[in-house]
């Protein structure tokens, strides 16, 4: 691949890559141009400084893991649940590794500590519109967002792996709690 066939979004989706293997620390233009096999001359045509690429990449990270998955949920078919789809899709597979990362970042920088408390409120804030949209009041809806939003959480950072069976289940019943009756 040459620099000129390289865009932002390629040195955002390795710099993704790059934080989820190697964490944050890794997050510079020599080592992200070398695993990319170009020079660090491409990686300054994108972006001005590192600083210029993290705040891209936070950016990239919400649009990747918050604003494409809602705008998948916003077409779902009629019929469907939404909050149905997004917790099958946020628990039915693995552990998302880049959440543990960018969180894990957050603890030492206060531009990824802001974007991953951003990102809790807009993931939040949605869940508990998905919640309204099904009718339960607002102290509800906020209740049960805050509640499966912490299962995730504690999903996503467990080190714990279960069964597919084992989880299927648990999934199971999130779901039929996000659905109980108030």
């Amino acid at each position: 691949m040459t620099t000129l066939q390289l865009s932002a979004n390629d040195w955002l989706d390795q710099g993704l890559r790059t934080l989820t293997q190697s964490g944050f620390t890794a997050l510079k233009a020599e080592p992200l141009a070398k695993a990319m096999g170009v020079s660090r001359g491409s990686f300054y045509w994108h972006f001005a400084d590192v600083g210029a690429f993290h705040a891209a990449l936070l950016k990239r990270w919400r649009e990747v893991t918050t604003e494409q998955i809602i705008a998948s949920l916003e077409r779902s078919p009629a019929g469907e649940i939404p909050m149905n789809v997004l917790l099958r899709r946020a628990f039915g597979g693995s552990r998302l590794r880049v959440e543990v990362a960018v969180r894990s970042w957050a603890t030492v920088d206060p531009a990824a500590r802001a974007a991953v408390q951003a990102i809790d409120r807009r993931r939040l804030s949605y869940m508990e519109s998905l919640f309204a949209a099904q009718g339960y009041s607002p102290a509800v809806a906020q209740a049960r967002a805050q509640i499966l939003y912490w299962a995730f959480l504690g999903f996503t950072l467990s080190d714990k792996p279960l069964s597919k069976s084992r989880q299927d289940g648990i999934l199971a019943e999130l779901i039929r709690i996000a659905n109980a009756p108030t």
